[in-house]
């Protein structure tokens, strides 16, 4: 959703080995006074002479579960009996919080595992015997070679996994299966496996619940302990870390014996990458490998019509914990999929189920059941992630996690953007009917990720531009061919074009089917990879003629045709303007909206805020097309390029655009009588700072260099918007009192001058990195960053000296006081800027 949605593909890649001191405890009766799960110190208690009789450690009090293997609860300690079967198999262990310290809605990022659902590990692993000896074994799959090549050797040797940790076999059972006492590995900081990332107390943390079904076990364990400090926050000065108590759960499944044959991953279609591989077996070098994540959807021997019925459907289960009211729309959300599986074949390829109310062993943390999880979270948001066999891609659990404030989110999105058509968004609340609808948007779009889609956020800027206010057209195609595209509501739309109210919600669109016809839709014949790959090739050049079935997350024009809560942007222009008129007729529903009797003004604020931010989010779109250009991957098979830029002709027009509506002060957007209910002072800050945030993303380096190698790329690009006139063209714009007989400059606009300089000051003498900076969480993610090239800050440098130039040249005739002494700081602002102290 709105923070870009956090995806697991479990590419199991471990670098050291981590054999723990605790992990390698062997069994034995506890010492006086110390748990039978270990002390925390890490102390060793005597080692036992060998394998006991197997009545003397899995006794008659043994409370015992057979699956996967034979899992025993003897008192405080827990024993798995390992057959030789599954010895060497490859495995999944994956770590949910069941129960976790929740957030303070006061500082609602501020823990660590915080919902139930939330996940802490994932690893591939192996249980391998030796001697009397039982090591569980971290394994990766990043590289290979087929196994008839000499080179597989070298990989094989280059592969060796880490030793997560080491039992002694403390008897055998009668089939030969090994005995062994696992408890440490749940109440001890294994790193790997650990629900509590820091210290774990031993003493209070304890074995829970266990389960075992045919290929999977479930362990349940209360942890304690003491979290490390994240990285850039500082501990409380002389206060003991407080510590915390989560109910973690483990799921350890093995990894399908007939691994699914992975699809091969392709740019131009947006599914995500659910395993990487480094083949060594090519011909020259090496070469990667990238394998879509997609659910193992294949066809039985039944058919309806020209469809085929699944061996074994996707389910999704609903959260027992939503509440009722939201229910229904959850389950249609699920089933809004069922037509895109249908486009790959599959009559019923997804269901929705409810999660069983009289099974004492069903879990939702369980890796078996995908399940839309409902968190009681402030949190304004929703996540689709999903675990993958790292082997081959294949999606093993799709859990989407739902925060319960995100309906809020909803009902000031589609106040902002859908007033102007819905009267019924213009009194709060809304009927659950509308607020459904929302939900059931949002629900399907984590479902998209969870089946293995990415975003699409090229997808509105595929449709001409007008498309988007016909009726027709909406009704048949949507305002965006895709859900998975950040387009919300048709805030677009005027209400003379009369559109169905059902047409201007988001929902699965032409290239939601065309994807999920791409990812899942079987190739006859085909019993490879690689034997896939022409027909994959044929589907994906279906583009070329068919625009909206384009695919792109992010690109280096960073943002033109891949824009974030866009409508329309084929021509953001265009489209602004007239989201504009709209946000005019919107904010004047604001107080009948937000007003309650017997409420305080909290509401009212809040809707304020957010239509003064979806004015600042619609004047991005146009920033966008400044450096900007349009996409479409190709592959090598493919003529013709990738990027194309857009006309010199319009972006300028782009930047005119900003002058005219975003940098002169809003004047519709200032609501005096809003103000005088919500607050003391505030007004400027709030129009400057939304201005401002126009400002930054026009000023971004990657665009600023981007336009200073569109016009040293020659005929290559023909017609360049140099960065000399760009940053000229806002100057003229930004400053155009300037030019007046008697300049006389209101609050506003000195305000948004100032933040001006402040910016500058910031592109020419940017402030030293702190030593203990936090990790940006998005480094990885979009387009690579590049610093800003010294070309470009000479321009802007240049701008500097042009701009004092008309300061000094206007002071003297300044119209009044505040103007002339606003006039007087900035000439004094420049000059420190372009020769800053020492």
């Amino acid at each position: 959703m709105k923070l870009s949605a956090t995806i697991v593909a479990l590419v199991a890649v471990a670098t050291t080995a981590s054999v723990t001191a605790l992990a390698q405890q062997p069994a034995g009766p506890p010492r006086q006074g110390v748990p039978a799960g270990g002390d925390s110190t890490g102390a060793r208690p005597p080692a036992p002479t060998g394998p006991r009789p197997y009545d003397r450690v899995i006794t008659g009090e043994a409370r015992t579960r057979r699956g996967l293997f034979a899992v025993h609860r003897v008192a405080d300690r827990l024993y798995f009996e390992i057959p030789t079967r599954e010895l060497n198999k490859d495995m999944l262990v994956v770590g949910r919080y069941a129960r976790a310290a929740a957030a303070d809605p006061n500082n609602p990022s501020g823990g660590f595992g915080e919902y139930g659902g939330d996940q802490f590990a994932d690893r591939a692993v192996r249980w391998e015997r030796t001697g009397n000896r039982v090591v569980l074994r971290s394994l990766s799959f990043a590289i290979t070679a087929d196994t008839s090549l000499s080179v597989y050797r070298a990989v094989q040797a280059a592969n060796y996994g880490p030793v997560i940790a080491s039992f002694n076999v403390d008897a055998y059972g009668p089939d030969s299966a090994a005995v062994i006492e696992v408890t440490r590995l749940f109440t001890t900081s294994i790193p790997e496996l650990a629900a509590i990332r820091g210290t774990v107390d031993a003493t209070r943390s304890f074995i829970e619940r266990h389960v075992a079904f045919p290929d999977n076990v479930e362990i349940e364990a209360t942890q304690t302990g003491t979290p490390a400090p994240r990285p850039g926050v500082p501990a409380t000065l002389g206060a003991p870390a407080a510590a915390t108590s989560v109910l973690a759960h483990w799921s350890i499944i093995r990894l399908p014996e007939n691994p699914m044959m992975p699809r091969r991953y392709d740019e131009r279609v947006g599914f995500f990458p659910g395993t990487r591989k480094v083949d060594f077996g090519a011909e020259q070098g090496s070469a990667q490998r990238l394998y879509i994540a997609k659910f193992r959807l294949e066809c039985s021997d039944q058919k309806v019509g020209d469809l085929c019925v699944p061996k074994q459907p996707i389910v999704y289960y609903v959260d027992a914990n939503t509440p009722e009211q939201w229910k229904p729309w959850v389950r249609k959300a699920i089933l809004d999929w069922q037509p895109a599986f249908e486009a790959a074949g599959f009559k019923d390829g997804i269901i929705a189920m409810d999660a069983p109310s009289n099974d004492p062993d069903w879990s939702p943390e369980d890796i078996r059941h995908t399940v839309i999880r409902w968190l009681p979270s402030t949190i304004e948001n929703a996540q689709g992630p999903h675990v993958s066999d790292p082997r081959t891609g294949e999606i093993l659990n799709g859990s989407s996690r739902i925060f319960q404030n995100v309906i809020r989110l909803q009902r000031d999105w589609y106040f902002t953007q859908a007033s102007h058509l819905d009267a019924r968004a213009r009194k709060f609340p809304m009927p659950d009917s509308l607020m459904g609808r929302g939900l059931e948007f949002v629900v399907a779009h984590e479902i998209g990720h969870t089946i293995g889609l990415q975003h699409d956020q090229i997808g509105s800027s595929t449709y001409p531009a007008d498309s988007v206010r016909s009726k027709t057209w909406v009704h048949k195609m949507g305002h965006s061919p895709s859900i998975m595209d950040y387009s919300r509501f048709n805030y677009v739309a005027q209400p003379e074009d009369g559109l169905d109210l059902e047409d201007i919600v988001p929902r699965v669109g032409p290239y939601d089917k065309y994807a999920i016809m791409w990812g899942y839709k079987p190739v006859p014949g085909a019993r490879t990879s690689d034997e896939e790959r022409a027909t994959l090739d044929q589907w994906a050049r279906l583009q070329e003629a068919t625009p909206w079935f384009r695919f792109s997350a992010n690109n280096e024009f960073g943002g033109y045709g891949t824009q974030s809560e866009a409508v329309g942007d084929a021509d953001p222009v265009k489209s602004t303007a007239l989201g504009y008129k709209n946000l005019a007729r919107v904010v004047g529903y604001i107080v009948g909206a937000a007003t309650q009797p017997g409420e305080d003004n909290s509401d009212l604020r809040d809707l304020y805020d957010r239509t003064v931010g979806q004015w600042a989010t619609e004047a991005g779109h146009v920033v966008t097309v400044v450096g900007g250009g349009t996409v479409q991957y190709k592959s090598g098979s493919q003529s013709g390029p990738v990027y194309v830029a857009l006309s010199r002709a319009r972006q300028a027009e782009a930047v005119q655009f900003l002058d005219q509506n975003v940098f002169k002060t809003p004047t519709f957007l200032i609501k005096p009588e809003i103000a005088a209910r919500i607050e003391a002072g505030g007004m400027i800050p709030r129009i400057n700072n939304a201005q401002t945030r126009v400002l930054t993303a026009l000023f971004d380096d990657q665009r600023l260099n981007r336009l200073v190698e569109g016009e040293a790329m020659g005929t290559a690009r023909p017609d360049p918007y140099p960065l000399a006139t760009m940053l000229s063209d806002v100057r003229r714009g930004l400053w155009s009192e300037l030019s007046m007989g008697a300049p006389v400059i209101d609050a506003y606009r000195r305000g948004l001058q100032n933040n001006f300089l402040s910016l500058m000051d910031r592109k020419l003498n940017p402030p030293p990195t702190p030593a203990n900076a936090a990790p940006n969480p998005f480094a990885g993610f979009g387009p690579p960053q590049r610093p800003l090239v010294e070309d470009a800050r000479s321009n802007l440098r240049g701008e500097l000296v042009a701009l004092r130039a008309q300061i000094r040249s206007a002071l003297g005739k300044a119209g009044d006081t505040s103007t002339r002494y606003h006039l007087a700081a900035a000439d004094h602002r420049i000059g420190d800027i372009l020769d800053p102290k020492k």
